[in-house]
Parts: structure tokens; C-alpha cells; sequence
């Protein structure tokens, strides 16, 4: 699978990434090269998407661990303090806390510094060989639900710019270009920051796949009128009972889209998966400033005192989703279910 974009590159002393906030307008890249750039650059969505921020994340904790300078029997309490920072800047996205889980693991397993040092850095770099890897298998595995001529409705941004460069929702499009399958996607423009329409379409337009931006609030009519044949969205965190965190505006699109008899797939990784979670009611849903209602870019479209409610996420039930896609393969939720059971029970 070609990649659209190299959402992140570690350059051995920095991370470097693309600014999310400055597309579609420019490609700017970012030298991250403290633990302070990357929980900015991750808090104000310089970089976004559960899969990308948990691995920019894990890189975080690898800059602070290269920037110890105290005694070596203080660097894994040092680090168990820099991995709750880092924990802080966003609460929802499992993949986030998944990828620091690892690398901290890894420091935890070694010897001295400077061992701990270099193989958290191969963890890194182990981390986004397999985001690479779960996005081509989650195309390929999507790849059989997408037939030729097929219009498919998708929400905020769930592509290479929300991983390490090959998607989640998106890698089924990508897969069915590579294919030769032609398709129509619907792209949501998913207010209030609009990654639907800034970042959704850049990479349509890139990977020079048919798509039509609409508003949020168009795709009930579209259902209606029987113009969607699929919904696929990615996810930020899902619990063991298949009940799903994703951008905000997704859990009406899966209320529409069961009215409607329209299939509602989430395209995520196992990374995803929170196990110790029974119910999307225990999920921990970011709340974002106001200024990102009452704005759209510098200009005003709000009284300033006017009350704002901004929930970044919302959850959608796992019995209104068909299927989940992921790099072990397209799983109903009865599957999933089993899937996780078994799962827990190994670990």
C-alpha cells in the first residue's frame, strides 16, 4: 500500500512530524525535540488520530528518557512521572496509553540506562513497524466488504494522518484503489475542527480518490435518498463489550445508519481494545475549549460569552455496530466478544 504521508519520522534526536492544524493550506513539519513539544503538538492537535498520537507519545517518553541526567536508580521513577504527563495531555484514545504501557515496559525490563535507553528506542521503532503493518492487514481484511461502484460515508479523519502513514478506515480505500475498484466517499466535514474536511479530503485528493465533502448534518438525508451503501469510521477506544469511543458526531451516523439498514463498520486496531473496560460508560471523554465552537479559524461566529458544551468523542454501542475491521480480520460483535474473552484470558 503506497503511503499518502509520513505522518511522523524519529531523526534520532528529534521526532519530526506534519502540523495537522496547518493543512490543507500548507505542509509545515514540526521538530519535536523535547517531551514539552510532544505533549503541545498532541494536546493542540498538531498531531491527531489515536494510533499516530499513541506513537508520537511513546517517542515522547523516549526524548525524556535521552534527556535523564540524574542517578541511575531514579530513571524508572523519572520516567513513571514523565509517562503520567504524557498520559494527561488527552484521555480518551486507548492507543495513546497502549504505546507508553510498552516503551515504559521496555525501560523497566533492562539493566542499566543506557541499555534501557537504546532499547526503548527499538521499541519505538517496533511500534510503528506494526501500526504499518495493522493498517495494510485492516485494508486488505476491509478490502472484502468493498465492492466496485460502492458509495461509503466516513467521519472526521481516520487515515495515514491518524497513524503512521497507512490508516484505519481510510486503508479500505486505499486498498480498493490499489485494487482498481472505483468508489465514492462521502466525507463528513466533522465540526468543530473539521479534520473531515481539512484532512480527509487532502488525502482523498492525494491518493486521487473520488469524494464528495458534505456537513455533518447532510447524512440522514443522504441515507434517505439511498445514496450511502456503507459507513466506515476508525475509533479511539473500545471496550471489551464492543461499545466505541470515536469522534464526536459518530454515534448519530450509527443511529442513521441502523434506521436505514445501512452496514456500520469501525476500522481500528487491536491496540484500541481498553480490556480492562466493560462499557463505553466508563470511558473518560475529552472536553475541548470553547474557542473551538465559537470560532471557525480566526473569525468569530459566536457571541465570546455564549455557553459551549464540547465533548470531543461520543459512544456508540456495540449493537449498532455490523462489524469491527482490524489487522486479526473482520469480526461481528459476537466474534469480537470471543475474541476479547479469549484474549484477557491470556493475558
Amino acid at each position: 500500500m503506497k503511503r499518502i504521508v509520513s505522518t511522523l519520522a524519529w531523526k534520532k534526536t528529534y521526532l519530526e512530524i506534519i502540523d495537522q492544524t496547518q493543512l490543507p493550506l500548507r505542509e509545515k513539519y514540526l521538530r519535536l525535540k523535547t517531551i514539552d513539544d510532544v505533549w503541545g503538538a498532541i494536546r493542540f492537535l498538531k498531531i491527531r488520530g489515536a494510533p499516530a498520537i499513541g506513537l508520537a507519545a511513546a517517542y515522547g517518553l523516549l526524548l525524556a528518557a535521552k534527556q535523564f541526567r540524574g542517578k541511575p536508580e531514579e530513571f524508572i521513577q523519572y520516567l513513571s512521572e514523565k509517562t503520567l504527563y504524557l498520559r494527561e495531555c488527552r484521555p480518551t484514545a486507548r492507543n495513546l496509553f497502549y504505546g507508553l504501557e510498552r516503551v515504559l515496559k521496555t525501560a523497566e525490563n533492562s539493566g542499566d540506562v543506557l541499555t534501557a535507553i537504546s532499547r526503548m528506542e527499538r521499541e519505538c521503532a517496533r511500534l510503528v513497524k506494526e501500526d504499518l503493518i495493522c493498517s495494510h492487514r485492516i485494508g486488505t481484511h476491509g478490502l472484502a466488504l468493498i465492492k466496485n461502484g460502492m458509495r461509503i460515508l466516513t467521519h472526521c479523519n481516520a487515515g495515514a494522518l491518524a497513524t503512521a502513514g497507512g490508516g484505519t478506515a481510510l486503508a479500505l480505500f486505499y486498498a480498493a484503489k490499489s485494487a482498481g475498484r472505483e468508489i465514492l466517499v462521502y466525507v463528513d466535514e466533522t465540526r468543530p475542527v473539521l479534520q473531515g474536511a481539512r484532512l480527509t479530503c487532502w488525502e482523498l485528493m492525494k491518493a486521487e480518490i473520488s469524494h464528495i465533502l458534505i456537513c455533518d448534518n447532510m447524512a440522514g438525508y443522504l441515507m434517505a435518498q439511498k445514496k450511502v451503501d456503507a459507513v466506515v469510521v476508525g475509533a479511539d477506544r473500545i471496550c471489551r463489550n464492543g461499545d466505541t469511543a470515536n469522534k464526536i458526531g459518530t454515534y448519530p451516523l450509527a443511529v442513521l445508519a441502523r434506521y436505514h439498514r445501512i452496514p456500520f463498520y469501525i476500522a481500528a486496531p487491536i491496540s484500541t481494545i481498553d480490556f480492562s473496560l466493560e462499557n463505553g460508560g466508563q470511558i473518560p471523554i475529552e472536553e475541548r475549549a470553547a474557542r473551538e465552537i465559537i470560532q471557525c479559524g480566526n473569525s468569530a461566529i459566536a457571541p465570546k460569552s455564549t455557553r459551549v458544551y464540547n465533548p470531543s468523542f461520543d459512544v456508540t454501542p456495540g449493537t449498532l455496530i455490523t462489524s469491527f475491521i482490524t489487522e486479526k480480520g473482520v469480526l461481528s460483535l459476537s466474534e469480537f466478544k470471543t475474541f476479547v474473552c479469549a484474549h484477557k484470558t491470556r493475558r
